[in-house]
């Protein structure tokens, strides 16, 4: 392949994006700016063909050193924040990391690492930097208690969707998500601001959300991103007032049909809508109409080009969006022998329709039967008076184990607790099994959400 065929994400800029900028809470750097100048420490020549580990303490430094690492590395990794350092012993030789880009260069000195690269700002001027090579994206996945798995992508699977999209019409978007770009939900977003000549306005982990949605109205955010979690927690807080995007999609989660009403109500004059997608998948589809799941049409072949189907009610997707490869010694199959990805996202046809019911991996056992937790969750979240639930299963001496549903109440709820108890569980009653009917209600006043936004699951 010729450099010429080769594309990297800093071929996306121009000069012609002036005014245009990637921001967080403290700074903001011009695209353009980052066509002549750098945030490593002289050292970018070195980076060349070397497989590169990022790890930076904020999400600015490494959305910068993404563009300026991409098409001169051989790999890079990019490293959440999240990320236990134990299993970094386990991660830098299965991803043959022989260097590091890092604001933190004090915590890599123990390390056997050839290659430190400090990142910082202000950027300096730079002489341009020439694509010389495909860079192969690594990420790791969430989810698990254990080390991670490494995920391999290029450029052009992980801008795919974004490609087949075409350049936003009218006045560039003003992007913004709830994830941290470091994950893929959060790269997916800053992809689009790159690729489409948008703005990006990015999160910070320190900063109150009542504090982040005032920052993302000054800054003129368009379109939003986050998970189902991320919105009920913005939907609990109050400050959806003070904010109006015009396009809001939701991924990552089950996207039920409580959150989609909610978020069009508080939104009315965005466009709601969910999309599917994950780290080894790729971006498989959008759904549009307000509703929750995903119209049976979208099995098979699609003018995408993403394929999928229903095996044993999980569903897989064929696409070359998807990731090629896990990466290490000991890494499984990607796909099955037909090159599908098994997501271990169980789907259930009703109609025209299908519905997602749950995680494979995240089933809960009721004397003998298994549930779907989010299957419950989805019935409670439909009562009026309820902003968010968790479903868990909890230990009996007759059954084995009893359904415990954790239920966050709208603010301002006048009903009484007991009142609204007995109106979940006859709305329960009525949609669910018997044995999927929560034996124990409890009001709590949070739920905890894990660093990549998602409901955090465990049994009690």
């Amino acid at each position: 392949m010729s450099p010429r065929e080769v594309f990297a994400l800093r071929d996306y800029l121009s000069p012609e994006l002036k005014g245009r900028a990637i921001s967080d809470a403290r700074h903001s750097v011009s695209l353009t700016d980052i066509l002549s100048q750098t945030c490593l420490d002289g050292c970018r020549s070195k980076l060349s063909g070397r497989s590169v580990l990022l790890s930076m303490s904020g999400q600015l430094l490494s959305g910068l050193a993404m563009i300026e690492i991409d098409g001169i590395a051989r790999r890079m990794l990019l490293c959440p924040p999240d990320l236990n350092p134990d299993h970094l012993n386990a991660l830098i030789p299965d991803a043959g990391i022989d260097a590091v880009v890092t604001d933190q260069p004090e915590r890599w000195t123990d390390k056997d690492v050839p290659l430190v690269v400090t990142a910082g700002l202000p950027v300096t001027p730079a002489r341009p930097a020439p694509t010389e090579r495909a860079t192969e994206w690594l990420m790791l996945t969430s989810g698990t208690s254990g080390v991670p798995k490494i995920v391999g992508h290029t450029l052009e699977g992980l801008s795919g969707a974004i490609v087949a999209e075409g350049p936003a019409r009218g006045t560039p978007p003003v992007w913004a998500t709830f994830y941290d770009i470091r994950r893929y939900g959060g790269l997916q977003i800053f992809l689009r601001a790159i690729i489409g000549g948008g703005s990006m306005v990015l999160s910070d982990f320190h900063e109150t959300l009542a504090d982040h949605v005032a920052r993302l109205h000054a800054r003129g955010v368009t379109h939003i991103s986050g998970t189902p979690s991320h919105w009920r927690k913005l939907l609990m807080s109050g400050s959806a007032a003070s904010f109006a995007p015009r396009y809001v999609r939701l991924s990552g989660e089950i996207a039920d049909q409580a959150v989609l009403d909610g978020l069009a109500q508080a939104f009315p004059n965005a466009s709601v809508g969910h999309a599917y997608a994950s780290t080894e998948a790729g971006v498989g589809f959008a759904v549009n109409d307000g509703r929750e799941g995903f119209p049976a049409s979208l099995i098979g072949a699609n003018r995408d080009g993403v394929e999928m189907k229903v095996v044993d009610g999980s569903l897989r997707i064929r696409s070359k969006r998807a990731a090629h490869a896990y990466v290490g010694k000991a890494a499984a199959a990607l796909t099955d022998a037909d090159g599908f990805v098994d997501t271990g996202d169980m789907v259930e046809l009703r109609g025209d329709r299908y519905y997602f019911v749950g995680r494979r991996g995240g089933i809960i056992n009721i004397g003998g039967l298994k549930v779907h937790p989010e299957e419950i969750e989805a019935v409670i979240n439909r009562h009026a008076a309820v902003r968010m639930s968790r479903a868990k299963s909890r230990r009996s001496p007759i059954t084995g184990a009893i359904v415990v549903a954790d239920v966050i109440l709208t603010a301002g709820t006048a009903a009484r607790p007991e009142d609204i108890r007995d109106e979940i569980l006859s709305d329960c009653r009525a949609s669910l099994a018997s044995h999927k009917v929560p034996a124990v209600i409890r009001f709590v006043e949070a739920l905890d959400v894990t660093p990549a936004g998602k409901l955090v699951r465990s049994d009690a």
